[in-house]
Order: structure tokens, then C-alpha cells, then sequence
């Protein structure tokens, strides 16, 4: 309470010295020409200066988060013109005016009301005004103030993020920027050291320090070490007030990862790695797996590895499996142990990525002796070659020899070699195969037209080990025999005109031999000795294995001869050369004069008096028309006669009358008129379709029409039921009436409550009096016994 009331003291006392400064410069100014007077002149000449009006302010300044019981003096507005008699009247408008700011106005005091907050608002501007108080006329013109809110430092430093995260490489220099962290303070920044702060350092000595002006965050020690140590948690703190005592703070952490760079060389743990390998493992086959352990990660920690030195460099390779940093040792060729039996490697591990800064760390590699046993295994036998390739000639004697083949046990048992040929390359049998010596033997003769090539397979197999076996492809190519016959290339078959020239080529033919080319070609082509001299036709052999057939003479006749056979002998160009005599089918056609075919039936050309094309066409189409005549009389034929009388839609219905009426039972037939169940219209024995017109009249059969009265219900019904299945006009549906009585003489009796009232009581019906005039009647009715016996 005391410090409110001693601030509350120095703030009037500034105000009073601010005050008193006021009224000494504005009298100052009084004494100045004014730019913005009236300029008068006397009498004399003399200019006079009006002087300015006499308000006493300038800017009021109040300050932030007051508190005391008093409102808080922000200055005096005190016009020239005010003699203190009272007449002059003070107002005060502009922003909070009357509402955070109020004037007496009379005294001009100004009073803060609330407590401010600089932070939400730093300045108000204001308008005072001096006037009359009887009149409200203006004494002096409005003007404008402006009142400062003050700062205190009531706000403590609040840094951008509450968590922080920064990187720095390992092995960094002291001093190197890490990262630069950063507050911000609320207070006013012009007003005191509110909001000047500085930054230091709460955790995270000795490996980090702080600027104090800037919040630069560097490292404080020289070589730290990522795999020693990779996090840090700093915390920072910022204070205002210059770091003084007194002043607010706020902190901040900060989480600082080094980064890993490649200050370490890969090692292996061991010196020398023992591995070994089946001699029946297949190239490509890992035999086993060396690792350098490198502290290092990412990229830096990335190794590779190879085979330096070694006897071994030739059978065995290495490759790097990147996902687990192991060198992977396979095979490369095939092993023998009875050749060698073990190998030694030099592997090298390197890094693949070398900082140049941490050169001097090096060299970053390591090597490791690895050493590999072949271990013995039982293998198959192995032919000498991995195929053989075998000839022999068409049509050979059966058991020629084609070739043998030859394997041998790899093992040092050396053991025996049975070769058997796989059946299911050879399904025809053309072959067979000696056990003990491997000779190839034909079975039958082979025909190369047939089959050229023969591809079969041997097996050989160890003869105390028969899941020890072998295979390997034989081809066995079969040599060409001139023994086929040249043939004409296709089926030919040519014509010749009538009005042919003589020496005219009219076809061009050539031939196929089925043996290989060095038996076929080149062909020979040319008739038999006995037609040489052909009067008809001439043969020139062109020599391109084609020949030209010309004809001979002029004028032939389709009448005379219409078809000419010409044999032709073609020969081969084997040892010894094969020859066949073909037969070349020659027509006589008629042709137009350009040599065009028109027809070649002899036949034909005898008929002199032949229809013309125009006839054909008539005959032609009178068959059409006939077709068509017989077509359309059948499907009018095969329609339906359409009906003489014109049906309505059919009137399909059931007449259903329900008697709900119980009376006397069923030896009762007075309870009611049995004629009222009867069909007015069937009264007379006959009923009419009202669907269909009969084709005749139905006679009702005597003796079936039933009595109007005194009938029996059940003879009743099977009349009815007689009518309908005997009458053939009768509609497809039945006329269903129900009688649902019952009364004395049923086995349920009756289910009536007109005679459910045994005794008097029953009957009571008194209490129909009381349901009002609606119910008179009722009541008169069954009011009362005595009642009802004067009535009656």
C-alpha cells in the first residue's frame, strides 16, 4: 500500500513539474509571433499579434497496471481565459473518454478511471474543449491531446518455440553456429531495459555456450565424438531488464543430435575366416560370409568388399550385401577335389565414402585372411563332351554304327559306366545303344525325307550307384541318297485355243525332288524318244530348272479332239541321276481373238440352236414368280379360321352368398324362406351364360327342378350341384352359396343369444331408462316384465 501511494505521489509530482514546464513555454510562445495569428495594426501604425489561446498541455502520459484505491492523475487542462470564477466549463471527448478518462469540468484534472494496459494499447487520442457554462458557446476552439500509457516491465520473455532441434556434425571446431534461438519480449522496446534481454546457458555446459545478444547457440569443446555420446539437451534462458536482478525470464530447450561424419575405419573381429564347400556346388552358390564392423553410419559406414590376393581368386568371388554390411564369398567355378582340396583368400573391407578432413584418421580399410576346404562329394559320371553330333546315310543297313560316347566317374572309385538311350526321345526305336561301350547302332533303315535329324539323349550311370547318372544330347544328322524321283511342282493342267499360232507358249512348269538340294537340282526336262516328233506340242528346257510347252501347229478343233495328254520326263542332277515321266493334261478351249478363254465344253459348242442369255432370264424368272405364287397360297392356307361370334372378355366370376342367419337347426325349415336362396332365373330349371352365346338350347332334365317351399336344405344343394355338372352350357365356374345355421337338432347347437335368457333376471333391461331419450323406444320396450305384459 505504501508503494502504491509513493507512486501515486511521484506521478503527480511529474505531473506538476511537466505542468509548470507547459506554462513556461507557452508563455514563451506567447512571446513569439504566432504563424497562426491575426496581425492588426494600431492607430499608430504598430501591428498588433493576437495572442494564441491559453491552453496548458502538451502530451500526458499515465502508467500501465496502476492498481491503488485512487483514480490516478493523468494532468490538468487549464485555459488563460479561466479566471476561477467558474463560468468556464471543461470537455473532454475522444477515445475513452467518459469511459477509461473523465474531467472535472471545472478544474480541468483528468483522471485514469480503470487500469491500463499498454500491451493492448499504447496510446489515446483525445479532444478537450473550453466553454461557457451558462451558454455552451466555444471560448476557445476544440483541440487534440494525446495521452501515453506508460510501460512497466509486467511481461516476461516468451521464446518462438517452447522445443527446439538442431544437428552439428561430430567432430566439429569450437565455436562452430549450431543454431540461434530466439525471444521476444511484450514491454516496450523504447521505454527502459523492459525488453532488453539476454540470452545465457542453464544446462548443457561444458559442450555448448550462448551469445547473450543474439541467442547464437556453438559448440564448447573440440572433438566431440558421435559414437561416444550423440544427444544433448541444452536449455536456454532469456531475461529482460539487461540480465539485472529483478528482471523477467522464460527458457527454452533445445535438442542437439550430432551428426555422424566418417572419422573411423572399418575393422574386422577376427584375423582369419575357415569356410568350405561341397566340390558338387554349382557356380553361384554362396559359400560363406566375412563382416568389418564400422562404428560409422549412413553412407559413412557403407563398406566394400574384395578378393586382393590368393589362391584361390580364379574359383572364388565376392560381393557386398548392403543391406546387412557383409562381404557375401561364392563360387565361381566349378571345384574338384581330387584336383585341390582347399584355397586362401585375402579379403579387403574399404569404405566407400572417405572424408578428406579425417584423411588422417585412415587408412579406412582392413583385410582378413579367409581360407576355404573342398569337401569331397559323390558325383555323377561325366561325359568326355557335353553333346555329340553323329552322321549317318539314308537307307543304311540296319546295326551301321553311328558314333559313340564316352563317360567317366569323377570320384577317385573310378567306378564302372553303364549308357542306356532315353526312350523318350527316341519313341520310334531307331536306335540302340551298347551298355559297356557306348556304340550308337541303327535298328532300321532312316529316311532323311522323313526325318532329317534325329535328337536323342544317353544316360550313363555308375553301375553300383544308379542314382548316380549322367545325360547328355545326341544329334544325329542324317546324309541324303538321290532316291526320290523329280516330280511336277503342282497338279498342271492347260488349255490351248482353237485359233492358237503355231510355235505359242501357252504354259511355263517346273518340278520338286525331295532330296536334299545336292541330289535334286538342277532338273532336265524333255518327252519320251517315242514323241519326240510330236505333231502337236514341243518341250524347251529353260535351264532355271523350268521348261516351256509351245504349241506346234495351227488350228485345233474342239469337235475333232478337246483334250491332249503330254508326257513329260524330268531328271534329277544326282549320282546316279533319277528321272520320272510326268503327264501334262492339255485342253482345247474357244477363245475370243484376243486369246481370252470362253469355254472349253465340248458339248457346248455342238448345240447350234441354243437359248440366248435373254431367254434364260425369262425362264428364269417365271420360276421365281411360280415359287413365289405356291408360297403365299400355303401361309394363307395354314392361317386360323377366325371365329363367327366375337367373344367379350370372358366373364369368369363367382357368385358367393353367405347366410349368417341362425335359426331353429337343421330340422327347422320354417326359420326362413328357402326360396330366397333360389336363383330367380333358375326357377325354371335353366340358367344362361351371360359370357358366351349357346349354340343350342338347354333342355333342364325332368324330375331335377326343385321345390320353392318346404325343401330340405341338403336335397336342395346336390340339385343344384347336379344342374351344373349336367348342363354343357354351363361357364367354368362353380355358384357357391354357404348356409351357416345352426339351431336344435346340430351337435354344437345354437350360437344364437336371442335364446340365451333362461330366467327373468336376464332380462332386466331397467337400465335403458338412464341412456337418455335416444333409448326410449328400448326401454319402453324391455324396460321392465310389468311393462312389457301392459303393453301386450
Amino acid at each position: 500500500m505504501k508503494e502504491d501511494n509513493c507512486l501515486h505521489a511521484a506521478l503527480i509530482c511529474m505531473g506538476m513539474l511537466y505542468y509548470s514546464h507547459a506554462i513556461t513555454t507557452e508563455k514563451l510562445n506567447n512571446a513569439r509571433p504566432s504563424l497562426h495569428g491575426h496581425h492588426e495594426k494600431g492607430k499608430e501604425g504598430q501591428v498588433l499579434h493576437r495572442s494564441k489561446r491559453g491552453w496548458v498541455w502538451n502530451q500526458f502520459f499515465v502508467i500501465e497496471e496502476y492498481t491503488g484505491p485512487d483514480p490516478v492523475l493523468v494532468g490538468r487542462l487549464h485555459s488563460d481565459i479561466d479566471s476561477g470564477d467558474g463560468n468556464i466549463k471543461y470537455i473532454l471527448s475522444g477515445e475513452g473518454a467518459g469511459i477509461i478518462f473523465v474531467i472535472d469540468d471545472k478544474s480541468g484534472n483528468i483522471h485514469a478511471t480503470k487500469t491500463l494496459d499498454r500491451e493492448e494499447r499504447a496510446q489515446y487520442t483525445l479532444t478537450a474543449q473550453a466553454v461557457d457554462r451558462n451558454t455552451n458557446r466555444p471560448l476557445e476552439p476544440p483541440s487534440e491531446f494525446i495521452v501515453k500509457v506508460q510501460d512497466i516491465n509486467d511481461n516476461p520473455p516468451e521464446f518462438l518455440h517452447e522445443n527446439y532441434h538442431a544437428n552439428v556434425p561430430e567432430r566439429s571446431n569450437v565455436g562452430t553456429s549450431v543454431i540461434q534461438v530466439t525471444a521476444s519480449d511484450a514491454d516496450d522496446p523504447t521505454y527502459g531495459n523492459s525488453a532488453k534481454l539476454v540470452y545465457s546457458i542453464l544446462e548443457g555446459q561444458p559442450y555448448f555456450s550462448v551469445e547473450a545478444q543474439t541467442g547464437i547457440i556453438r559448440t564448447a569443446l573440440p572433438n566431440m565424438d558421435r559414437e561416444a555420446k550423440e544427444e544433448y539437451h541444452v536449455v536456454i534462458q532469456a531475461k529482460d531488464m539487461g540480465g539485472h536482478m529483478g528482471g523477467l525470464s522464460g527458457t527454452t530447450k533445445v535438442t542437439i543430435t550430432l551428426t555422424d561424419v566418417n572419422d573411423n575405419p572399418p575393422k574386422f573381429p577376427q584375423s582369419v575366416y575357415q569356410m568350405s564347400v561341397s566340390e558338387a556346388a554349382v557356380p553361384g552358390e554362396e559359400v560363406g560370409r566375412v563382416k568389418a564392423k564400422d562404428p560409422d553410419i549412413g553412407e559413412n559406414g557403407l563398406v566394400a568388399y574384395s578378393i586382393i590376393d590368393g589362391d584361390g581368386v580364379d574359383m572364388f568371388e565376392i560381393t557386398t550385401d548392403y543391406e546387412t554390411q557383409e562381404g557375401v564369398v561364392k563360387l565361381k567355378k566349378l571345384l574338384d577335389f581330387e584336383t585341390k582340396k582347399s584355397y586362401s583368400l585375402k579379403v579387403e573391407a574399404a569404405n566407400v565414402h572417405i572424408d578428406p578432413k579425417f584423411i588422417s584418421n585412415g587408412p579406412f580399410k582392413d583385410t582378413v585372411t579367409v581360407k576355404i576346404t573342398v569337401e569331397d562329394a559323390d558325383e555323377p559320371p561325366i561325359f568326355l563332351k557335353p553333346s555329340y553330333i553323329f552322321e549317318v546315310q539314308e537307307n543304311a543297313a540296319s546295326g551301321t554304327v553311328v558314333g559313340k560316347v564316352h563317360a567317366k566317374d569323377p570320384d577317385a572309385a573310378n567306378s564302372a559306366i553303364r549308357y542306356s538311350i532315353d526312350r523318350h526321345t527316341d519313341l520310334e526305336r531307331y536306335f540302340t545303344i551298347n551298355a559297356e561301350d557306348g556304340n550308337i547302332k541303327t535298328v532300321k533303315a532312316l529316311d532323311r525325307e522323313e526325318i532329317a535329324w534325329h535328337n536323342i539323349s544317353i544316360f550313363a550311370v555308375e553301375v553300383h550307384k544308379q542314382h548316380q547318372e549322367a545325360k547328355v544330347p545326341v544329334a544325329i544328322k542324317v546324309i541324303d541318297v538321290n532316291d526320290n524321283a523329280p516330280k511336277f511342282a503342282a497338279a498342271y493342267e492347260a488349255f490351248v485355243c482353237e485359233n492358237a499360232r503355231s510355235n505359242q507358249q501357252f504354259i511355263t512348269i517346273t518340278a520338286d525332288d525331295k532330296d536334299d538340294s545336292a541330289n535334286g537340282p538342277r532338273f532336265i526336262f524333255s518327252l519320251p524318244p517315242e514323241i519326240i516328233h510330236n505333231p502337236n506340242f514341243t518341250l524347251r528346257d529353260n535351264r532355271d530348272n523350268t521348261a516351256s510347252v509351245f504349241v506346234r501347229r495351227e488350228g485345233f478343233s474342239r469337235q475333232k479332239q478337246d483334250l491332249y495328254l503330254l508326257p513329260i520326263v524330268i531328271s534329277d542332277g544326282g549320282l546316279p541321276p533319277m528321272s520320272s515321266t510326268n503327264t501334262l493334261t492339255i485342253r482345247v478351249c474357244g477363245c475370243d481373238s484376243n486369246g481370252s478363254l470362253l469355254s472349253c465344253n465340248a458339248e457346248a459348242y455342238i448345240l447350234n440352236a441354243g437359248l440366248s442369255t435373254g431367254a434364260l432370264i425369262a425362264i428364269l424368272a417365271c420360276i421365281v414368280i411360280l415359287l413365289v405364287i405356291v408360297v403365299l397360297f400355303v401361309t394363307l392356307k395354314r392361317q386360323k379360321k377366325e371365329p363367327l361370334i366375337v367373344f367379350e372378355e370372358e366373364d369368369v366370376r363367382e357368385n358367393i352368398i353367405t347366410y349368417d342367419d341362425e335359426g331353429g337347426g337343421e330340422e327347422d325349415t320354417e326359420a326362413f324362406d328357402i326360396a330366397t336362396l333360389q336363383n330367380p332365373d333358375g326357377i325354371n330349371g335353366f340358367i344362361p351364360r351371360k359370357d358366351i352365346k349357346p349354340e343350342y338350347q338347354y333342355m333342364p332334365r325332368p324330375g331335377l327342378r326343385p321345390a320353392p317351399n318346404s325343401v330340405d336344405v341338403d336335397d336342395f344343394i346336390n340339385t343344384r350341384i347336379q344342374e351344373a355338372d349336367n348342363d354343357p352350357t354351363a361357364p367354368p365356374y362353380d355358384s357357391i352359396q354357404i348356409y351357416g345355421y345352426e339351431g336344435r337338432g346340430s351337435v354344437a347347437g345354437s350360437l344364437s343369444s336371442l335364446e340365451s335368457a333362461t330366467t327373468d333376471s336376464d332380462l332386466d333391461y331397467d337400465y335403458l331408462q338412464n341412456w337418455g331419450p335416444r333409448f326410449k323406444k328400448l326401454a319402453d320396450l324391455y324396460g321392465s316384465k310389468d311393462t312389457f305384459d301392459d303393453d301386450s
